[in-house]
């Protein structure tokens, strides 16, 4: 087996690596801050933290401000419900889709005199882990939870060098070891949970790179340049939608491998976009906003007996007109509160 001339630069895998260790925050941090609004609430009811007699934030009527976010978490509830209808059909789907194809395919195992076979020793792949296809679109990937399996195009010793094919099956071999098709499938899950969270689909998808990468880094060890031109051959055939979504066909995610590969240092292209974060903060705000403000009770009984009507009660105006009523209201004649707490003797 010829070694690598060239590897990926170390300054380039501790800068990645950082870059990984974010991704996975913001991952973790759009989760909290999409369910806990939702969730969390609940458990911070239980303590009377936001007393019924605190009526204002300086001008700002606080149960006018409840009444305008009630039903901003009346509907993040409702998207959250969505969000686990949404996971479980549209996952579902692709685990049908996926079971239908593979079930169809004409897979047959290698044998371990082949090229295919010797190859796939030599990657540290047993052979009864690697599936050989006629007609496949795709040149190989790894599928399956439990037991995990690679599966390969059978023309492909025909296409690569040994060593370019014991590159590619040797990529294989880590996704198996690593169980990135689990991983994968988790992480898909929780961005289609918080499908009103568009910027999470995108972060996840930074991340989805970050495997493929990930893989890259350990076959560099002693088969850069092999990988390298391997990726370069199978990479310029993406023909079909399936073959698209395959690491060796990604043609915005190919420059970036095959010039790490080469010792090069190589631009990372974010799929995250100013518009997204920006979605995202505003939605984010709002889902907050409407859980902290719902935890204010809207009357306090005992006021109520001794001042006459309840703080705010205004049944025929519309909560925005009052929404400023510290000594003046926007289209209202004043606090109503205020007004019977001068009345009372």
């Amino acid at each position: 087996m010829a070694s690598a001339s060239a590897g990926v630069r170390p300054p380039v895998i501790r800068r990645e690596e950082r870059r990984r260790r974010l991704l996975l925050f913001a991952i973790v941090a759009l989760l909290l801050l999409g369910v806990t609004p939702v969730v969390g609430h609940h458990v911070l009811g239980a303590v009377p933290w936001l007393s019924a007699e605190q009526h204002h934030l300086a001008m700002l009527c606080l149960v006018a401000l409840h009444q305008l976010l009630e039903p901003v978490h009346d509907i993040a509830h409702w998207l959250l419900y969505a969000g686990v209808v949404f996971v479980v059909l549209e996952r579902g789907r692709v685990l049908w889709r996926h079971g239908r194809v593979m079930r169809d395919l004409p897979q047959a195992r290698v044998s371990p005199d082949s090229a295919m076979g010797r190859a796939a020793l030599a990657a540290g792949l047993r052979i009864e882990q690697v599936w050989a296809v006629r007609g496949l679109p795709m040149p190989a990937f790894t599928t399956g939870w439990v037991r995990p399996r690679v599966v390969v195009a059978t023309d492909l010793s025909e296409r690569l060098t040994p060593d370019e094919l014991t590159a590619v099956l040797a990529h294989e071999a880590v996704h198996l070891r690593r169980r990135d098709p689990l991983r994968l499938f988790a992480l898909r899950s929780l961005a289609s949970l918080l499908f009103w969270l568009p910027v999470l689909r995108r972060v996840a998808a930074d991340l989805e790179d970050e495997v493929e990468i990930t893989a890259d880094d350990e076959v560099a060890l002693c088969l850069a340049l092999p990988l390298a031109s391997a990726v370069l051959k199978l990479g310029g055939g993406a023909s079909t939608p399936v073959a698209a979504t395959v690491g060796f066909q990604r043609a915005d995610l190919l420059p970036r491998r095959i010039r790490r590969l080469a010792g090069e240092d190589a631009l990372v292209v974010s799929h995250t976009s100013t518009r997204s974060l920006i979605a995202a903060s505003v939605a984010l705000l709002l889902a907050w906003s409407s859980g902290v403000m719902v935890l204010h009770p809207l009357s306090d009984p005992g006021q109520h007996a001794a001042h006459g009507p309840a703080h705010c009660d205004h049944p025929e105006a519309n909560p925005l007109t009052h929404l400023f009523c510290r000594g003046w209201s926007f289209g209202g004649d004043g606090c109503p509160h205020e007004a019977a707490r001068r009345s009372t003797p």
